[in-house]
């Protein structure tokens, strides 16, 4: 049977104040990772990828709560719940797929104009001269 109406309010609440905890963490982790609890904290990579991970994490994590929770989908069956998630990791695959097509696209412009730099002695400017 479903929640009574005081019981549902109760977790939407909950779940509002999950979701703000979680907000409050990101927001403390990305101010350490750049540098503003701790001085010299920024110039150190593994702390900023760590920081960088954490805050990926916590942010799939609600983004999964919201899906979960609030879109109840933990009360559909099985095959309805996979119907939804996985067209997300397909967009997820495309999402990465597209940044690293981009970093590509990227590289070769920078080859293309190095190599437009490069001084080309043509035959026929000598002939002219």
């Amino acid at each position: 049977m479903g929640l009574s109406y005081e019981d549902g309010i109760k977790a939407v609440y909950r779940g509002l104040v999950l979701l703000a905890v979680v907000t409050l963490i990101e927001v403390a982790i990305s101010l350490f990772g750049k540098g503003h609890f701790g001085g010299g904290v920024e110039k150190m990579t593994i702390v900023a990828v760590i920081c960088g991970l954490l805050i990926v994490i916590l942010s799939v994590y609600k983004a999964y709560f919201i899906i979960y929770e609030f879109m109840h989908l933990k009360y559909e069956i099985k095959g309805m719940a996979m119907s939804i998630l996985l067209p997300v990791l397909l967009l997820v695959w495309g999402i990465i797929a597209f940044f690293q097509e981009g970093d590509s696209w990227k590289d070769r412009r920078e080859l293309i104009n190095q190599k437009n730099e490069i001084a080309v002695e043509s035959p026929f400017l000598e002939d002219q001269k």
